[in-house]
């Protein structure tokens, strides 16, 4: 059985590798060519979270653009602001709500101690 700190712990490395492949998405929004970076959780063996990172393969919107010889075809990123900052934002919400189980474990561990000594 995982305890609570442990598992926030997992949380928040999870977390933080969601936010980190959001950021990198939003950053690399006008990189022709730019995959988006999709994060899925999924359950470790020992009761954690662990981190899924797979590259999404759909392909982006092309335009044809001037170039030295010619119009060319290119392909635009895949990334969708639109939904990138909902999940940016629903990513930090979770963050905090596991950053602050830390907390109440921290001070509930506190309290114990200070009832045994």
């Amino acid at each position: 059985m995982i305890s609570a700190t442990q598992s926030a712990l997992s949380a928040l490395q999870a977390y933080s590798t969601k936010i980190e492949a959001n950021s990198n998405n939003v950053a690399n929004r006008a990189t022709e060519g730019y995959k988006r970076t999709r994060v899925t959780l999924s359950e470790n063996q020992q009761g954690g979270v662990r981190t899924n990172i797979q590259k999404t393969d759909t392909p982006g919107p092309t335009i044809y653009d001037q170039t030295a010889t010619g119009l060319e075809r290119i392909e635009l990123s895949n990334v969708d602001l639109g939904r990138e900052f909902p999940e940016m934002m629903m990513n930090t919400h979770f963050f905090k709500a596991n950053l602050k189980t830390l907390q109440t474990a921290d001070v509930l561990f506190g309290n114990i101690l200070d009832l045994k000594a």
